[in-house]
C-alpha cells in the first residue's frame, strides 16, 4: 500500500483531515470526482472577482484557536453577513432586528416590536407548534411569517411550510437591537485570496488526483491505502441499497455584467412565491471590490433526484431513520471511516465541518499510535 490514507473528497472536511494528518507525517491520497478542489466551497476567479460557484460561503466562528488555524493559510478579511430581504419590491433588513420592525411597522422602541409580536402571537393562539408554519409565527408573529418567512422556504424546500418540520426553523435569528450582522460569532470573513486558496493550503503535501469516481474504481484505490476516509453521500456507497436519502438541490444562473454595482449588497432574499428565484449574489461585494464589471448569481431551489448535486439534507423523520440503517452498514465497513455533511447527512457550517474533521483526525492519529484496528 502507497498510502497510509486515501481521503474522497476534497472538499473541506477532506482537506482539513489531509493537512492533521499530513502533518502528523502520514501519507494522503485526496480524490474527487469532480475537476476542481473544494466541493461547494470552490472560489473561480472572473475577471477579478472571486465568484462562490456553488452559492454564498461565509465562514464565522467564535472558535478562537480554529480562526488562528484558517489564517495559517489565508487572510480573512472583515465581511460581516448582512443580507437584505426583497418582498414584492420593498426592502427589509435581515436577520430579523429593529431595522426590520421598522421598516413593517413604524416602531422604535423594542418594547413596541416585541409587543406588536406578542399580540400576534396571541392571536393565532398556537399551543405547541406542530409544523413551521406554527413555529415561526410563535417566535416572530404572522407579519413577518407572512412577508419574510413563508415564501421564501416554501421555495426552498418545496413544500408548504405547514408540511415541513418545525425544527427547520426552530431557532430563527430575532434582535432586538437595529444590528443587521447575521451571525452572532466573534470572527466572520471571506478569504482574501478566495475559498480555493484556503483548500490549496490545506491540502499542500498531500497528493491530489481529480476526476477520479471512488465508487467506480474502488478495489483498485481501496489497494492504495490501509484506511479510507469517505465524505461523499453514504447511501451513495452502498448504491442505494435501502433507497435514496433525500435533499433538495441548487442551481445557479451566473453572468458578468458590464456595471460596477448591479443590487448593492452581496445577498438579497427574494421572499416572495411570485418570484422564482430565492436568492441573488454579487460576488464582488464578499471582497469590497472596485471593478468598472460585476458578476451575479440567480439561485433557484429545485427538486433533488439521485445523480443531481446534493445541498440540503432534508432531516425529517423517515429520512433520520433511513441514514440510520446507512450508519450501521457503514460500520461493518472495515477500515472506512465517515466524515462530513453528506457521509454523515447533515449540514455543516464551514467552522463545525472543519471542527469534525479536526477531531476526527486526532482520533484516527490515536488509534494509529496505539496499533488499534481501524
Amino acid at each position: 500500500m502507497s498510502f497510509d490514507y486515501l481521503i474522497v473528497g476534497a472538499g473541506l472536511t477532506g482537506a482539513t483531515l489531509a493537512r492533521e494528518l499530513t502533518d502528523a507525517g502520514k501519507q494522503c491520497l485526496v480524490i474527487d470526482k469532480r475537476n476542481h478542489i473544494g466541493g461547494n466551497v470552490f472560489t473561480q476567479r472572473i475577471d477579478g472577482i472571486d465568484v462562490h460557484t456553488y452559492g454564498a460561503h461565509i465562514f464565522h466562528t467564535s472558535n478562537d484557536a480554529l480562526w488562528q488555524y484558517v489564517h495559517r493559510f489565508v487572510r480573512m478579511n472583515r465581511f460581516t453577513n448582512s443580507p437584505i430581504a426583497n418582498y414584492r419590491g420593498r426592502l427589509y433588513n435581515l436577520p430579523f432586528n429593529m431595522n426590520t420592525f421598522y421598516q413593517l411597522w413604524g416602531v422604535q422602541t423594542p418594547q413596541e416590536a416585541m409587543a406588536r409580536i406578542a399580540a400576534q402571537r396571541e392571536a393565532a393562539e398556537i399551543g405547541t407548534p406542530k409544523n413551521l408554519e406554527e413555529q415561526a409565527i410563535s417566535l416572530v408573529g404572522t407579519d413577518i411569517y407572512e412577508k419574510l418567512v413563508k415564501g421564501y422556504t416554501e421555495k426552498q424546500w418545496g413544500r408548504p411550510c405547514r408540511e415541513l418540520p418545525p425544527e427547520i426553523i426552530r431557532r430563527l435569528p430575532v434582535s432586538f437591537t437595529f444590528d443587521n450582522n447575521y451571525f452572532n460569532a466573534s470572527h466572520q470573513g471571506v478569504p482574501e485570496e478566495g475559498y480555493t486558496a484556503l483548500i490549496e493550503g490545506l491540502l499542500e503535501g498531500s497528493q491530489v488526483r481529480l476526476g477520479v469516481d471512488y465508487l467506480k474504481e474502488r478495489s483498485e484505490l481501496r489497494a492504495l491505502a490501509s484506511r479510507v476516509i469517505y465524505t461523499g453521500c453514504i447511501d451513495v456507497y452502498f448504491d442505494y441499497c435501502y433507497g435514496p436519502l433525500e435533499y433538495r438541490r441548487v442551481r445557479f444562473e451566473t453572468k458578468r455584467m458590464e456595471i460596477p454595482n448591479y443590487q448593492g449588497n452581496a445577498v438579497v432574499n427574494y421572499t416572495d412565491a411570485e418570484v422564482p428565484y430565492t436568492r441573488v449574489i454579487e460576488h464582488k461585494h464578499f471582497a469590497f471590490g472596485t471593478q468598472p464589471h460585476t458578476v451575479v448569481s440567480w439561485e433557484y431551489s429545485a427538486a433533488w433526484h439521485p445523480g443531481d448535486e446534493p445541498y440540503y439534507p432534508v432531516n425529517d423523520a423517515r429520512n433520520q431513520a433511513l441514514y440510520a440503517r446507512y450508519a450501521d452498514l457503514m460500520a461493518e465497513e472495515p477500515g472506512v471511516y465517515c466524515c462530513g455533511r453528506l457521509a454523515e447527512y447533515r449540514y455543516y457550517d464551514m467552522d463545525r465541518a472543519m471542527e469534525n474533521a479536526l477531531a476526527m483526525a486526532q482520533r484516527l492519529l490515536k488509534d494509529a499510535a496505539t496499533q488499534k484496528t481501524p
